[in-house]
Order: C-alpha cells, then structure tokens, then sequence
C-alpha cells in the first residue's frame, strides 16, 4: 500500500531526533521500591515507545523484521545497524535514517514496512513490567483509548516543557486522532497499535489511518474488529451496548431525566440501598467486581462492603440518614466463599446522600488510593477512575510527585556521598600537605602541592648545624646492620621531636650525620639561638642512648651563622637543599668539634650574645681550630657552647627547665619532655 504522507526523498529534510523532543524523553526517578511495583516511570516508558522509541528498541525491532520479512524485501537488511554506534551516537536519529533507506529502496512498500516494524517494536518490547503499564490503562480497546488520550494529557501537563503537539484524542468510539511533527511515527504508530490489540486484548482489528482535513500533523486512525477474515461495518469497539435514548423536548430541569445505564457509567464509584440496606443498583466499578455473586449471596449491603467511618455506626437505614453529613470510608468484602477477589480490602471514600422521593440511600465516592501501584494491585484500571474524578489526577500527579521525592532522596543521597567523598579527599589533601611539611618548609610544601615552581632563594643569616657520631665506622664493623639502623632510628627520633619543638628545620641525615638550619622558612632574631638550643639538647640526649655493645652513644656538634642559596633540587624525590660556602664552613665547624662538645663559629657567637638576657657558657678556643676556608676578618675565634642559663631561673635546676624558660620568653611553643 503506498503512503500518501511521505515525501519524495529529494524534497525529504532529516527530522529532528525523537530525544531531542521535551515531551518525548522522561528523566523522572522513581523512589526506591519493590522491583515489581508499577510507577510512573513504567507509564511514562510505555508511552515513550508508542510516542518515541529509543534507538535500541528500534534495532531490536529492525533484527526482528529482517529475520521474518527478508525474502518480501531483500533490502531491508540495510536498515540494520551496528549496536557500537547506537552506544559512540547517544543523539543519533535512527528513525530518520530508517524513513530514508526506505524510501530509496521502495516507496511503494515504505508505509507497509513501517507498519510490521511498529508491530515487531511492541512485540519485541511489550513484556513484564511495560506490558503492566499497558494494561494497567484499560480492560478493554476503547477503555484504553480513552485513558491513553487522559494519561499521556496529565503527564504531558506535568512536563516544564510542553512545547511539543504530540499528543493523543479519543475522539469517540473506535476513533483516534494522534498529531505528531513526524509521519515516520504516525505509520509505526498504526502497527504499535494493531500488537497492542491483539496481545493486550486478544483482538484482531483493522485500522484506517487518514490525514485530518486542514492540519497535515494530526493523523485519524478509525478502528473496525475483523471476525472470521471480515470486517464490521460498525466502528464501535466498546463492549457496552447502548439502549435507545428518549429525547424529551422540554427546556424545564424536573424534566431532563438521566437512565440508569448513563448514570452508572458516569459515576462507577456508587451505589443505592433501599430501607432495607439492599443494593438496588451499582455504578459499573461496583458492578464489574459483584454482578457475578449477587445472584447466588443476595443483594445486601454488608454482604460486600465493611462500612469503616463514621465509627461507632448502627448499620439501619434511619441511623446512616441521621450522619448523611458525615464522610463515609467503607472497605470491599470478599464474596462469601471467594478465595481470590483482588479488590479485598480496598476502601472507598465518599458520601450517603438521601433521596426523599424514593426513601433511598445514594453512596457516590471515589477509590482511597496511594499511588499507580495500589491501583492495579486492587484489580482495577485507569479506565476505572472517571475522569471527573480528582483521584485519577491525583493518582498520577501523586506518581509524580513520590518520583520527584525519590528524585530528592538520591539528590541529597548524592550530595552527602560527593560531601563525605569531599571530606575524605580534604583529608587525604591534608596528609598529604603534612608528608609534604615533613619534607620541605611550610611555605615551599604548599607551592609544591598547588604545583607552583620553586626558584631557588637566598637566604641572609641561617644557622646550620651540622653533626655525626664519633667512631661511627668502629660501631658498624662491630654491629650488624639491623643493630645500627634500631641504634640511629632511637637517637634521630628524639632529634625529630627537637626539631618540632624549636620549629628548625631539618635538612637531611646521611649515615650518622645529622643537618638542620633554621632561619629559612621564618626568619627571626632568634634563630641561631634555637639551634644553640637543639645543639644542648642533642648533648643531653646522647647521654641517653648506648651502642650495642653498651657503650655511651658521642656526638660532635658544629654550628655556624652565614648566607646560603636553598631550592628544590630533582623531581623524582625532590629534595630542599642548602648550598654555597657557608654550608661547607658548618660542616668544618663540626668536623673540628670534640666528642660531646659544640663548636660554634664566631658568627654564630655574635648572634648568640646580640641580645641580652640570654647566658650562654661559651668557652673560646684556639684560633688555629678555627677552618682554613672561614674568613676571619675580624680576628676571632670558635668556641666551645657548654651550657646555658636563663637569668630568671635559679642555676641548680636542669637544663630543660632553663630552656624552656628561654622558648617561653620567645613566645615560641613548647612541649614538656
């Protein structure tokens, strides 16, 4: 059959993509439930495979086509396409390549094809859950027409962007009319629609599609069941079999009488009770669940409905009329001896209205629902809720609304976790930065780890202090490695502590020999004296630790005040590293130092006794001691550091009470040892 709504291919522009469309794309979550609970989500799925199918149903559909229509058409097998590029092209239009090959291959046969791929799309993606959702909309065609036209129109109102004409109209019994911007997906739609059919309600039609008169986007399908190969000359699918109406020609309102059949079609959710409370008559939602049992349990009321509010209720005819004012909540029965009755349970909401004129009782409510789910949990169908009724909006706006809190829920779940994942790597950032403060000064530590270059820097006035450990060889040829290594990781690890708490820094320790300076990274007046400090303190603590073989650990120590160059040196283990002539003179002082003395150059004497206040016991040496390298333009000497005394101290105490009262005097932290 030839397709009077396509274009010749020179004339044909590429469509817009289907996930480009606001109406066709749905990014709503659904909050955390059962893996087989029907959501909105579900719903709105379904309908995005009639309204937009994505590019991997679609190549379903096309593997699908190709294995069972390839002898009629040979070339349909160019319609295939590699999944890889599905995956590398997320915003790639499929369809609209699929309408091109068509055309060029055949444009006799495009509509014909276009149809059997919207059967084998629904085929092939019509199961579990989507195949809920589907049904879930009606139990029977026309019933699902209409709920498809109010469904997609209260999600389609639920969008922010709702630009889009796409969109369904029930526009009567076997008729609708659907407008889409795309004719590829009108003719997919007339083969979605013919499998919905069939599986859903077990029923072979024939559809008609025609263009509607005056908009070339709006496409009529006119439905019509087949029986035994023929087709009914009637339109009408709906089950339900109008009686002749009887028009009356008066104008008054006490004349214009409504049936019985009109009004239990109108209001499913009601029913009326005689004095003797029997049901007298059901709306159609009653009336689909008990017809069946009324004839062999009778008609009583509470035969079938467990009557929950107003509480404390006799269950007489003069008693429910004196509480008419009163919202009624009643419970649905199962029928004596019925094991299976889906709708058990489920509660109607509503009013008792009396009706004088037939001394009756009209019960007109509406299902107490909480979501889709509880909907078809109960045996029930969208088609079910009335579309006067506020619950069928409120059942999907309330989908909706318990998708956007599941929405919120992973949000805020999202954010705590990017939170607590913030907070672990500000933790990490900080180790890191600490590792980095153990290696470099504070300030060279954070430029490094904002990735900053360093340029070497000279520094005015540091004191180096340099030491090592007399007969250091003699001890490692008596001890084992393992023996020197636990003896130098106890002496260095008080020495650390020291550096801590002078605030100097370390420059490196190779073998026994042990370098720190301070006057680098912040520079005061104090500097030479804090390493005099740390100088006394290492003479203290070599006191303390032995050898292997029990002999008292000896250190030598040399301390000198000058000019060096500092930077950062490789960038596979950078190092922070002193040079210039100054660094060499430190390393003379202490190689001219005696076991357990201190040797300090005369430049660091001056600063050590520039500021009153500070007593340090300094005993002067020959200046033949002093290193061939040093220049002595003053005529100097070097000294031996003995001891130190504060002067606001009494001289009997210990060394560490006189020099933590000098750090106090300096404001500078201390730590109690």
């Amino acid at each position: 059959m030839t397709c009077p709504y396509f274009r010749r291919a020179d004339s044909l522009t590429r469509q817009p993509s289907v996930v480009t469309e606001p109406s066709g794309n749905w990014t709503l979550e659904d909050e955390e439930q059962p893996g087989d609970a029907l959501t909105l989500t579900h719903l709105q799925m379904a309908i995005q495979l009639l309204t937009a199918p994505s590019n991997e149903d679609l190549n379903t559909a096309v593997t699908a086509l190709i294995l069972k229509y390839r002898k009629n058409w040979p070339n349909i097998s160019k319609l295939r396409i590699d999944l890889e590029t599905l995956k590398t092209y997320p915003n790639y239009d499929y369809l609209a390549d699929i309408q091109e090959i068509l055309l060029e291959m055949d444009e006799s046969s495009a509509s014909e094809i276009l149809v059997l791929l919207g059967e084998e799309l629904i085929t092939s993606c019509c199961t579990g859950i989507i195949e809920r959702a589907f049904r879930c909309l009606g139990t029977e065609l026309q019933e699902f027409l209409g709920s498809l036209d109010g469904v997609y129109d209260v999600l389609k109102f639920q969008e922010e962007d709702d630009s889009s004409d796409t969109g369904f109209v029930c526009a009567g019994d076997g008729e609708l009319i659907f407008t889409s911007e795309r004719p590829v997906i009108a003719w997919l739609l007339l083969g979605s629609l013919k499998a919905l059919t069939r599986i859903l309600f077990n029923v072979q039609v024939n559809i008609k599609i025609e263009p509607v008169e005056g908009d070339n986007r709006r496409y009529r399908y006119l439905f019509s069941l087949a029986k035994d190969g023929h087709v009914r000359e009637t339109r009408v699918v709906s089950k339900s079999v109008e009686g002749p109406v009887q028009r009356s020609n008066s104008t008054h309102a006490s004349d214009l009488s409504i049936n019985s059949s009109t009004f239990c079609k109108a209001f499913p959710w009601h029913f009326i009770m005689n004095e003797d409370l029997e049901l007298v008559q059901l709306g159609r939602g009653f009336s689909k669940l008990y017809k069946p049992y009324m004839a062999e349990f009778g008609c009583h009321s509470t035969t079938y409905f467990d009557f929950k509010r107003p509480k404390g209720l006799t269950l007489k005819f003069r008693d429910i009329v004196r509480r008419t004012c009163t919202p009624f909540l009643i419970a649905l029965k199962s029928p004596p001896d019925v094991q299976e009755f889906t709708a058990k349970g489920l509660e109607i909401k509503g009013q008792m209205v009396h009706c004088p004129e037939s001394n009756s009782l009209l019960f007109m409510g509406s299902p107490f629902l909480d979501g889709l789910d509880g909907l078809t949990c109960n045996g029930l169908f969208i088609s079910d809720i009335p579309l006067h009724d506020a619950t069928r909006e409120v059942i999907l706006v309330g989908e909706q609304a318990r998708a956007q809190d599941g929405l919120r829920r992973r949000m805020d779940k999202l954010k705590s976790s990017i939170e607590e994942a913030n907070a672990a790597v500000t933790k990490e950032r900080k180790k890191n930065v600490s590792l980095l403060h153990l290696i470099f000064p504070a300030e060279i530590a954070e430029r490094l780890w904002l990735g900053a270059s360093i340029d070497a820097k000279t520094y005015p006035d540091v004191t180096i202090l340099f030491s090592d450990i007399v007969g250091f060889t003699s001890i490692c040829s008596r001890a084992t490695p393992f023996m020197v290594i636990n003896m130098l990781e106890s002496l260095y690890k008080d020495f650390d502590e020291f550096c801590d708490m002078f605030d100097v820094y370390k420059v490196e320790t190779i073998g026994d020999a042990y370098c720190v300076a301070s006057g680098l990274h912040r520079a005061s007046i104090y500097d030479a004296h804090k390493v005099a400090w740390m100088a006394l303190k290492m003479i203290d603590a070599c006191s303390k630790h032995i050898t292997h073989d029990g002999e008292q650990i000896k250190m030598r120590i040399g301390l000198h005040t000058g000019t060096v160059l500092a930077g950062v040196v490789g960038r596979k283990m950078p190092r922070y590293c002193l040079f210039g002539h100054n660094v060499t003179i430190a390393n003379k002082f202490e190689s001219s130092s005696e076991a357990c003395r201190i040797n300090v150059s005369p430049t660091t004497r001056e600063w050590l006794t520039k500021y009153p206040g500070y007593e340090f016991d300094l005993q002067a040496r020959d200046p033949s001691f002093l290193p061939k390298e040093f220049h002595n333009a003053d005529n100097g000497t070097c000294y031996f550091m003995d001891n130190y005394r504060h002067f606001s101290m009494d001289e009997s105490l210990p060394l560490d009470d006189h020099i933590t009262a000098a750090m106090k005097s300096i404001q500078l932290p201390t730590t109690e040892t």
